[in-house]
């Protein structure tokens, strides 16, 4: 582990990450009344992977071993391909931005129920289990509101607990096999990305039309989710783990589902009824009771 000094701005890395992540779910909504949710992923991943091959070319870091290439290839099928993928096709099909937050919100509390088993974590006792029930009765009365869902909702909410289901795969798949890792950040960037557009080019040619209309609403959700969310919070990720501050980041996670129903309030103009107001804070409470260390 490097022994560099701790930069100063790590000190709101956290919460700047978990605010530039919650956006995320307010941009792709963005994007889907003119464009189809894989291509929205192609386009998306095309972009990336067109910004970072010409700059791995001029860095020219180091290769990872065969093991780190692999592991990046199946976290970028795992995550980048299938968790986004799972989310677009959740909002497309009804899913609203803070409803879609709030079920994935609960990915901590599922992941820190599990880690004791999978990878030998201490276990979190009374308390994640508490947590856990805490999420599930806040999510279900969010769902129950009808809040953030259309007629074509359930299929929407199929999706949507899918992409929890690979995010939280995801989440200790990493925590399991790249301990002690040390990737390149545009290179581990570039293999995810460009495994994920592989792995959505045919599935989008194949289902949908490909085709975009070009809006300027279009245009402003794309250019969040490449330099904002694949771009920045990426790299923001990469710096706390590499300065040891994955943890805190993990501390204020709960507050991805207020966030994120408060920018699709003020961006997409999304109203959430009193009871869904409710579940979202009686969830954002059990997370915050798993990850918030004292």
């Amino acid at each position: 582990m490097s022994t560099t000094t701790r930069p100063a701005w790590l000190t709101a890395a956290p919460i700047l990450f978990v605010s530039l992540w919650s956006g995320g779910f307010t941009a792709i909504k963005l994007c889907l009344p003119y464009v189809e949710p894989l291509t929205l992923q192609v386009l998306r991943y095309a972009v990336v992977v067109a910004l970072l091959g010409p700059l791995w070319l001029i860095l020219r870091p180091a290769r990872p071993s065969r093991a780190t290439l692999l592991h990046l290839v199946r976290m970028g099928l795992l995550v980048q391909f299938a968790y986004f993928a799972s989310m677009n096709l959740a909002m497309s099909h009804g899913m609203g931005a803070g409803t879609i937050a709030l079920l994935i919100g609960l990915q901590p509390v599922i992941v820190a129920l599990l880690a004791p088993s999978v990878i030998g974590d201490p276990p979190v006792g009374r308390r994640g289990w508490i947590g856990l029930l805490l999420g599930m009765a806040g999510a279900g009365l969010v769902i129950v509101s009808g809040s953030g869902l259309a007629a074509s909702g359930w299929v929407g909410l199929f999706f949507a607990t899918t992409a929890l289901a690979v995010m939280t795969a995801g989440a200790l798949l990493e925590r399991k096999a790249a301990k002690g890792t040390k990737t390149d950040l545009v290179t581990a960037n570039l293999v995810m990305c460009a495994v994920a557009l592989v792995a959505t080019l045919p599935l989008a040619a194949g289902l949908e039309t490909m085709r975009v209309e070009l809006a300027p609403q279009f245009f402003v959700g794309l250019a969040y989710l490449v330099f904002v969310n694949s771009l920045i919070s990426l790299s923001l990720l990469f710096a706390m783990l590499r300065h040891g501050e994955a943890a805190r980041a993990s501390s204020v996670f709960f507050l991805v589902p207020p966030l994120a129903g408060l920018i699709a309030w003020a961006v997409l103009g999304d109203v959430m009824s009193p009871l869904a107001i409710a579940g979202t804070a009686v969830a954002a409470f059990g997370v915050a009771l798993v990850v918030w260390k004292r």
